[in-house]
Formats: structure tokens, sequence, C-alpha cells
């Protein structure tokens, strides 16, 4: 173990201030106190981000604090001068530091609030993602609440759980044999495709059939999901399946006292059935034999603060751990769950193709004429006008537009130039109604700088044209065509709405902002798919088919009179994928040329961005595996800095280590099988350029956008 503090010199500063501070208030310093006379020493993790001081510091634990400072409470030790506050992680007779030790300062609450294995598990998430164990620590455990830890909470209903029937997992092959595991105590894995069509909500049901078969089976739950939204539907189903008191929801949405006393129903062991959003996936649940997370794909699984975990792999990392169950579910499939089930770690569960057909809509794919979207009327082909028409008539209609806004970015009418912003070259928006009159004055979406006396500096013309058309616009286009219709608008600037009624109406929604409809909506549009394809983002074909398939999901099936319809070109893969409603088929494609051109999920990547002198240091001092393949360095180019936008900042107001001027990037490549010799490596190395004080850069594994900014 290593030492407290700043060890004997730092005790014996500690008298010397004591001493001072005694003489100039007049007061007699108070005797120093003895040590506890049983396990006198504490092992602390300190939440201090510094990479070289990612250890267990020893400490001497007071007289005064023997029965308090146990493993698992947060106290409060000195450090260089300061005091900072960190988790007792163990207790010993003695330890291994030649010299003396600094006292503990402070109990800061009797309550142990952070688990054996919860810790374990940081320190494995801190090792591969190449991070420290306090920046895991401050994602797991939330912040104290007092009153919450001496509040009288009841336990969970008496009695055992059911065990329940396999309800909606009889529709898929292997569905029932899981279920039976669970209950039997098994540690099945597996990658399931959700079926679509009504119920929308039969996957929150289906995870709370899990749930409800682990907890029968004697042990705990955890299921992870994107968002509030998704958490309210696991919660209701869980709530309707087990029971009231049976299980908590974990999620920064609810607010910080809720959370914690969620947090402390978990680690006192009063329930073992836990939904949330990203951070539950680090979550204390007693006796874990479950872990679930829902839509993989989407962007809120990853953590944007350090080490920037992503929640499924942390999931397959803790399972893995205490030998537990897991099950990565989605209506798609990403290629990271497709490598799952390549390498045999999951298997499938899937529902043959005549249940899918049955319960898919019918799926269509109309070619966008090209027309100019900013002309009057222009902006829907006469299939997809049809299509709205005629369903309408049924219920209600979803159109999926890829953009929030009104006209969020535009080009100049003359000579077709983007349009810029004066002052900081960032790209200008209308973002109301005036179209392309130069009247309406555009806005910088970086700097929000209204430029009404805009002018092109390539022609010097003042009219605007639309580049891309927003969910603002398109609803507006929709209501002139459909006069006497309700429209309704989902997702940016507008509030997101949850659910919608079964009465006809258009609801025109962003990406991921589709409310669920009662009994199904009656058809699907999905706009402007070119706009999804052709992002600068590896991800960006199953990102688009996830996005098509979640909203498709939505509409009723075939049978009943569901369709979808998705503008763009019929030939891409994805479209052809979504037609067929094939998601796994198309997983397997993409994972096959990820290995061919040696991408992500098939090798590691790991992105190494900041300053170019601490980027140069970090790669001196570590030892890479010899199979590392390094590409760069070049100039952090996906940052906006780099091209004119504004900068985000710390809280201190300073810039981050990337995004400065002059920041530069390095790509590193292994095998997945030298994945954790490579971490060790870089861990090894950020404790030795932080000791140093070489300037601190951001090493970020797996990122989901490895080629960002190449």
């Amino acid at each position: 173990m290593s030492t407290g503090g700043d060890g004997a010199a730092g005790a014996a500063e500690d008298e010397q201030l004591s001493l001072l501070r005694a003489v100039v208030r007049g007061r007699r310093p108070a005797p120093a106190e003895g040590a506890a006379e049983v396990d006198p020493v504490a092992g602390v993790v300190l939440d201090v981000p510094l990479p070289h001081l990612d250890r267990v510091l020893d400490y001497t634990v007071p007289a005064s604090m023997a029965a308090t400072a146990v493993p698992g409470v947060r106290v409060r030790a000195r450090l260089a001068g300061a005091e900072v506050e960190g988790f007792v992680v163990d207790r010993r007779p003695s330890s291994d530091h030649e010299g003396r030790l600094q006292p503990l300062r402070k109990v800061v609450s009797p309550e142990p609030v952070l688990d054996p294995a919860v810790l374990a598990l940081a320190r494995a998430v801190a090792r591969r993602w190449a991070g420290t164990t306090a920046d895991v620590l401050r994602l797991a455990v939330p912040p104290r609440r007092a009153a919450v830890e001496v509040e009288e909470r009841p336990g969970p209903p008496a009695g055992p759980v059911a065990a329940p029937a396999p309800g909606p997992w009889a529709q898929y092959a292997g569905g029932s044999a899981l279920v039976a595991r669970l209950l039997a105590g098994g540690s099945p894995r597996a990658v399931w495709t959700a079926l679509p069509g009504a119920p929308p909500d039969d996957w929150a049901g289906a995870l709370a059939v899990l749930a409800a078969a682990t907890l029968a089976g004697g042990r705990g739950a955890l299921l992870v999901v994107p968002d509030r939204r998704d958490v309210a539907r696991v919660d209701a189903a869980l709530t309707a399946l087990l029971g009231a008191g049976r299980h908590v929801r974990l999620s920064a949405d609810d607010g910080p006292t809720p959370r914690y006393r969620a947090y402390t129903a978990l680690r006192r062991g009063r329930v073992r059935v836990v939904v949330g959003t990203r951070a539950a996936a680090l979550a204390p649940v007693a006796d874990l034999g479950l872990v679930v997370c829902w839509d993989d794909g989407d962007d809120s699984h990853v953590e944007p603060r350090a080490p920037y975990p992503h929640a499924r792999d942390v999931l397959v990392e803790r399972a893995d751990l205490v030998g537990a169950a897991a099950v990565v579910g989605s209506p798609a499939r990403t290629a990271a769950a497709q490598q799952l089930v390549a390498t045999g770690w999951a298997r499938p569960v899937v529902a043959a193709r005549e249940v899918v057909r049955a319960r898919a809509p019918r799926t269509a794919v109309a070619e966008d004429d090209g027309r100019d979207p900013a002309g009057p009327g222009a902006r829907l082909p006469a299939s997809a006008l049809r299509l709205v028409r005629e369903s309408l008539l049924a219920g209600p209609v979803l159109v999926q537009v890829p953009r929030a806004g009104y006209l969020p970015a535009t080009a100049c009418q003359r000579c077709r130039h983007p349009a810029r912003c004066p002052r900081c070259s960032g790209p200008l928006a209308l973002p109301a109604a005036g179209g392309a009159d130069v009247a309406a004055a555009p806005v910088c979406r970086w700097c929000a700088t209204t430029a009404p006396a805009w002018a092109c500096r390539h022609c010097g013309g003042r009219a605007l044209r639309a580049l891309v058309v927003g969910s603002g616009r398109t609803a507006e286009e929709l209501g002139r065509a459909l006069p006497g219709t309700t429209v309704r608008r989902s997702g940016g600037a507008d509030a997101v709405i949850d659910d919608v009624p079964a009465a006809p109406a258009l609801v025109v929604a962003t990406p991921g902002a589709e409310p669920v409809a009662a009994g199904g909506y009656a058809a699907a549009l999905l706009l402007d798919t070119w706009a999804l394809l052709t992002r600068a983002d590896l991800r960006s074909a199953e990102e688009a088919l996830r996005r098509w398939l979640s909203a498709a999901s939505l509409v009723r099936p075939a049978g009943e009179g569901g369709r979808v319809l998705a503008v763009g070109e019929a030939g891409l893969a994805p479209l052809q994928a979504l037609v067929r409603w094939d998601p796994a088929g198309h997983a397997e494609r993409e994972l096959v040329e990820r290995v061919e051109l040696g991408l992500p999920p098939a090798v590691t990547a790991v992105r190494v961005a900041g300053p170019a002198a601490g980027v140069r240091a970090l790669l001196e001092a570590a030892r890479l595996p010899p199979s590392t393949g390094v590409l760069g360095p070049v100039p952090a180019q996906g940052r906006r800095w780099a091209t004119g936008g504004p900068v985000a900042l710390r809280t201190d107001g300073s810039a981050p280590a990337d995004d400065a001027p002059g920041a530069q990037q390095v790509l590193l490549r292994v095998p997945s099988a030298d994945a954790r010799a490579l971490a060790d490596a870089l861990r090894a190395a950020r404790a030795v350029t932080s000791a140093r004080k070489e300037p601190a850069v951001r090493v970020q594994v797996d990122p989901l956008d490895p080629l960002e900014g190449w």
C-alpha cells in the first residue's frame, strides 16, 4: 500500500500548523488522538483524478473513528495540504509503509455506500478504458443526501415472487428457454432482436418478465435503458408484474434525492431489481444474476465524462466479473452486438420470419425526385402525400425528419455556396417562417448572431435557399398541404411528447423523439434518408437503420393496415434491410466489412487527443504492444475550433485539452486480443506523464466514431 497524503513529513507539517493556529488563537493545542486498537490502518481511495495517484493510500484510524470508519464509508483525509473526500476500502492491522501515517480527518457519513463488488467493477472499468478508479467511482456513487440516510423506508412486500410465464418471449426461438434458465439460476447470454408492431411497449413487458424470472430464481436484476421515457415504460411494466416496492428506478432525471434514495435501497439490499440510465450499470445490486442493455446503439449509453465507457460494454464486463446472465436487446442490431454473437459470447434470440412478417408493417421505398425542397409544395413525392392522406383516415401518422428546426442549413440562392456567419464562419439557419425571403434574418447556429444584412462572400448574393429542411418547416408544409389536419411536433427545441391519442393527426418528430401512439400509428413516413446515411460517421449506416426501425416499430402490423414509406434511394443496403426487416443480416455484413478494413469492433481503437506536447509525451512514455498500429498525429479537425466555431469551456473557464488551438490526435489500433495490454500501457504512461506534470490529454478507448477528424 502507499502512504497517505505526504507521509511523515506531511504529518510533521500538520502538527506544526496546528501549533501555529493554536498560538494565534490563544488556545492550547488538543493532544494528538491515539489510533484505533483494532485494525488501526485504513486503505482509502481518494476522489483525485490524477493518474499517478490512482492507488490505495494508507491512513491511521483515530480511536474516535474506530467504529465508523468501516469499508465503504465516505471520509475526508489530508493530501498535499488539502482535505480530500474518498472512500475507505479496507481496514488492516498494519501498513507496509515505512514511516508515520497521517490520520483520517473525518468520517463524512457512517453509511457504507461503496459496495465491494462495485469497487471491483470500478477497477475493471478503469483498466478497460485506461482511466482512473476515482473517475469511475464518481459515476457510480451519487452525491450524498444526509436526510435520506435517516429515513425509515419499508422493505419489499413479504413473500416470494411468483415464477412468470414466458409471455412475449414465447414468440422467439429460444425465448422460453431463456426465461426458464433465469428461473433456474443460470447465466445465459443473448442478443435479442425485438419484434416490431403493436403493442409498442411490448419490449418493456418482455424486460419485466426477465427481471421477474431472475428475482424468482433468487437473484437481482439490472436493466439499463437510454433515457427517461424508456425508464418510465420499464418502471410501469415492472410495477405491473412485480407489484409496488420490489424495484427502484435510478436516473439523474429524477433528481438527486430520489436517485440517492434508490441507490441506498439497493446498497442496503432492500430491493434487488433496478431500471435506470447509463450510470445504473454500476449500481450495487445484491446477488446480481442478470444485466440488460436495451437499444445499445443509442448514443445516450456513452458516458460523456472520463473514462467515457459505454453502458453495454460495462454490463458485458460486469457479467463476466460476477458470472451473471446478460441480454443486449433492440429492434435493430449493432455491429458491436453482432460481434458478441460472432465470438460465441452470446446467442441470438430472434423470431421466425413468418412471425416477423405478421408483426411488421408493410414497408416500401419511394425514390426522391430531387426537386428543390425550398419550392412550395415540392417537399414530398406524390406517393408520400397519398400515403399520408389515406392513412389519416385510420389514425395518427408519424413523420420522421432527421433535423430539428426550420431551415437548419442554408446556401446562397445564386451560387449555391453554404451560407456562413460573418462573425465566426458558422452555418447560418433560418429559425422561423419566412422561407428564402431575405427579410427573414438568418441566425448563426454556433454563436447565435443574427445576420440581417448577410451577403454571400463569393458572389454577393443576398437570397437564401434551403440545404436541409428541419422538422418545423416540414410541419408547416404538411399543414398547408393537408388543411384542417392536426399537426404535432416532438423533438428539437419543442418539448418531446411521450404519447399521442389514437385520433387522426400528423406527428412530426426527430429521431429518438417519436411519441408512442395508442394502438400504434396507421403509417410512418421517413423523410430525407440521405441525411442520416451521409453523416461523416463510421456508424452512419447502422445508426440510420436503427433510427428507421425504431420509428417503424411504432406502426401497426401490415395485417391491421400499417404502412411505412421511406423516401430515398431504394438500392441502398440499409433501406433494403429496412424493407426486408432484416437488422441481423445488415449487422453481419457491417461486421464483415469492418473486419476487412480493420475497424471497430473487429479491432480495439483508442483516440489520444490534446496538446501536441502532451500527446507526444504520452506516446513516448507508453510501452505499446508490438501489434499496435499508429495513425497520426493529425490536427484535431473534428473539433469546432478548427472550423471557426466556439469552444466548450470547462467549469473553470479553461479550454478542454483536445479543444485548444494546435491540438493533435492519434489513433491507436490493436487486435482485440491485445486490447488489455494497450489499455494497461496507456494507464501506466498516463501515470508517468501526470507525475511529470506534462500537458493533460484525453484518452478514449473504443469511441463511437474513432475516425472523427480524419
